[in-house]
């Protein structure tokens, strides 16, 4: 077990090293994303005892609308109802997920989750922990919706900081406060990933029942590179699973 309130540089080598070797054990992205939520949900946990810290682990990535299968174009379409969506809007898709509760362990059980359309600046701004987790990652939204062939490889190449809330309570960024935050006893969120080659982003993010400290909010900067190893083989496909 990691210990998230007493994370080591020991722990953030050791577990970036097991992340980056689900990349050469999966056959596609999503494959690859299940492996890394399920080893972050069983593998974190408190010093000396077999006890979970996160209640939910979760994998995304922005995938154009296009290139979806029709289930998630259909889903994509119900959660902005009246809104027309191109061939090219990114739609923060879940590829992984590992949680409490026997419904979060499916990405195609998510009744919320499963591609979320952003189709404008003005829309994103509306769902305050993916722009906060866009800003705190030091993107631009606009960039990130439609990047331009000579600034992807400046994306691709930059270091991102975490997304990081401490206390996840009463957080405006953080939603379902009475569904998921105060039931499920959520302390800290912590976000981290990056930007691939093709300009997409994608991001690991940690709803945990323990305060993550500072310090290891930063030592996941480095852990996000290790995920953008074990799924850069992956960015011209497969990108899901079968």
């Amino acid at each position: 077990m990691y210990d998230l309130t007493q994370f080591t540089l020991g722990d953030m080598t050791r577990c970036g090293a097991e992340l980056r070797r689900f990349g050469s054990e999966s056959k596609s992205m999503e494959q690859a994303a299940a492996g890394i939520v399920r080893y972050l949900y069983e593998r974190l946990g408190y010093s000396n005892s077999d006890q979970r810290s996160c209640v939910l682990v979760r994998f995304y990535k922005t995938h154009p609308y296009g290139d979806l299968a029709p289930d998630l174009q259909e889903f994509s379409r119900s959660m902005m109802p009246g809104v027309s969506l191109d061939l090219a809007t990114k739609c923060l898709t879940l590829l992984g997920t590992a949680g409490d509760q026997p419904e979060w362990n499916y990405p195609h059980k998510s009744r919320g989750h499963r591609a979320i359309p952003m189709p404008s600046a003005h829309v994103v701004d509306q769902i305050p922990m993916i722009a906060q987790l866009v800003r705190q990652f030091g993107l631009e939204v606009n960039t990130l919706l439609a990047p331009k062939p000579e600034i992807i490889q400046e994306l691709d190449r930059r270091t991102y900081n975490v997304f990081y809330v401490q206390p996840a309570k009463d957080s405006p960024y953080i939603p379902a406060q009475k569904e998921f935050v105060v039931p499920h006893h959520v302390e800290s969120v912590l976000g981290f990933g990056g930007v691939l080659p093709e300009g997409n982003l994608f991001a690991v993010i940690m709803f945990a029942k323990v305060p993550i400290p500072v310090s290891t909010a930063e030592m996941f900067r480095t852990v996000a590179l290790n995920v953008k190893m074990a799924i850069l083989p992956f960015v011209e496909g497969p990108i899901f699973a079968g």
